[in-house]
């Protein structure tokens, strides 16, 4: 079974109304510049929109069939080869959480806003009982240690994609799921908007306007 169609099924709706939002408050003009960092085409062919966007990532994406509006670059999120404001937006949707510690988290942060002259910028809430990348509740809330050892066996992103352990260990110390006191002092003078579900904040979306 195919993990990234169930996670698909799942996000979607809410991708999509993240995006609504999106556009709804950061307002980008046709002739705006937008940085991706981390980003495919996914979230942005859930919306309208067809302004030119650079998607930014570790490694070069293998599709070379994407409309014109889209440009793809190498880079990295925490060291961004740009001069201060280069883009009018720079936006990232479920990046900052895998960059690994605390202080490339900062680095991540730290770049964003030196870039663009508005941001927009989602993770996942840590205090969320629901671990999204894992399908699993509350295996997050675990210290890294006992989740490398129980990943495998007793969470659903263990029982359908079987990883090794090895591939276990690096996502586990790669994935850092932030609180929101650490997204206010990752972003001072940012909006930090909570994106709810049951009444319960299941996301943290930081806006620069």
């Amino acid at each position: 079974m195919n993990i990234h169609k169930i996670l698909g099924v799942i996000i979607k709706p809410f991708r999509k109304n993240r995006m609504s939002k999106f556009l709804n408050i950061i307002k980008p003009q046709a002739d705006d510049t937008i940085l991706d960092v981390g980003g495919t085409t996914y979230n942005w062919e859930l919306i309208d929109f067809k302004n030119k966007i650079v998607l930014l990532n570790l490694t070069a994406e293998s599709d070379n069939n994407k409309p014109d509006h889209y440009s793809v670059v190498v880079g990295d999120g925490t060291a961004l080869q740009y001069a201060d404001n280069a883009f009018d937006i720079v936006f990232s949707n479920s990046v900052i959480e895998h960059v690994g510690s605390f202080e490339k988290q900062q680095d991540f942060a730290r770049e964003a806003i030196r870039v663009g002259k508005k941001i927009w910028i989602q993770t996942p809430a840590k205090e969320f009982f629901f671990e999204p990348h894992l399908i699993t509740p509350f295996v997050h809330w675990l210290p890294n240690e006992v989740q490398k050892k129980i990943l495998r066996n007793f969470s659903v992103w263990g029982w359908l994609t079987r990883p090794d352990q090895d591939y276990i260990n690096g996502f586990v110390d790669q994935t850092r799921l932030l609180t929101y006191p650490e997204m206010q002092s990752l972003f001072p003078n940012c909006k930090i908007i909570k994106e709810k579900f049951l009444f319960m904040t299941k996301a943290y979306i930081v806006v620069k306007q």
